[in-house]
């Protein structure tokens, strides 16, 4: 039986009265898994960063210490969203390993042949925010982009993965926004300098768990800007699967809990728009949606300097 939204497992990080803390989202609410009475013999660790290291163990933590408390426990613990402020579920990834050209979709509007292998580029930590905070636009920027794409969140460490055996090195999944600088981008001819900015990695709302998606290949993708439709597809559309993606990485780079790995975008960023592209601007508001994970919702906000 397939889980409906509000029953699915969703873990986030938060701040509530300037204290970090981690716990389940339903609905509306946050259950504090720090606040459940410590029944099990391994308590939750005290940070989500801590928890996804756990692996599958963690899931498991998670998994029982919500079956056990009972629904008055779990009411003394819940805080209501109104009274949080949600942060990126992975601020300090040890790596952010990005798809190129992973969507036939995107491939096609560009006019670019399918790679037989991954294309891949990295991004720095640094450049991670969370919901609602504010990607910078850039005074050198004259071309700002959004790409909405499926994050994986790695939670087992793994070289040389087969595919049949990449689910299990999986902790979970979130939204993730690689946004770009495509005058910079194609100026230079490899990215990394066009996707590193600072806020150019905006991650959330939460995590997912692995266990709670049957199907992640078959998940709806979708950017609204300003409320305008951009993209909208589905992760059926990629050239190389989740569990294909985790096996051709772990060829080239050892994965380790916590690594981030931005799938690739769908057809729909601003700079392949007709008649002409469309590029972000100060003001514009950007929302990525994905099935089953959630919205991430992020300002674009003008470069400003201290005096």
């Amino acid at each position: 039986m397939v889980k409906t939204v509000d029953e699915l497992m969703k873990l986030v990080r938060y701040l509530h009265s300037n204290m970090e803390s981690y716990g389940v989202l339903t609905d509306h609410e946050i259950t504090c898994l720090l606040a459940l009475p410590k029944a099990l013999k391994n308590p939750p660790p005290l940070t989500l960063d801590e928890l996804i290291t756990l692996g599958s163990k963690g899931i498991k933590i998670v998994d029982q210490l919500m079956r056990i408390s009972t629904q008055s426990e779990k009411r003394a613990a819940a805080i209501s969203l109104d009274d949080v402020t949600l942060l990126a579920p992975v601020p300090s990834p040890p790596k952010i390993v990005c798809l190129g050209l992973n969507y036939k979709d995107h491939a096609e509007e560009q006019g670019k042949e399918i790679p037989d292998e991954p294309i891949i580029f990295m991004k720095p930590r640094t450049a991670v925010i969370g919901p609602d905070q504010p990607i910078i636009h850039p005074i050198m920027v004259k071309q700002l982009d959004y790409e909405a794409e499926l994050a994986i969140v790695i939670g087992e460490k793994g070289k040389n993965i087969p595919v049949l055996e990449a689910k299990k090195h999986i902790f979970g999944y979130t939204v993730f926004n690689d946004v770009s600088a495509r005058d910079i981008q194609f100026k230079d001819k490899q990215w990394t300098r066009g996707k590193s900015f600072d806020t150019f990695a905006p991650m959330g709302p939460c995590i997912t768990i692995s266990n709670q998606i049957e199907n992640p290949n078959n998940l709806s993708v979708r950017t609204r800007v300003n409320g305008e439709l951009r993209q909208d597809s589905s992760t059926k559309n990629m050239v190389f699967s989740v569990y294909e993606i985790v096996h051709h990485l772990s060829r080239v780079m050892t994965l380790e809990p916590g690594d981030i790995i931005a799938t690739g975008t769908p057809a729909g960023v601003g700079v392949f728009m007709k008649p002409k592209p469309k590029f972000l601007s100060p003001g514009d508001l950007v929302e990525v949606e994905i099935e089953q994970i959630g919205a991430l919702r992020n300002n674009v906000s003008k470069e400003t300097f201290d005096c």
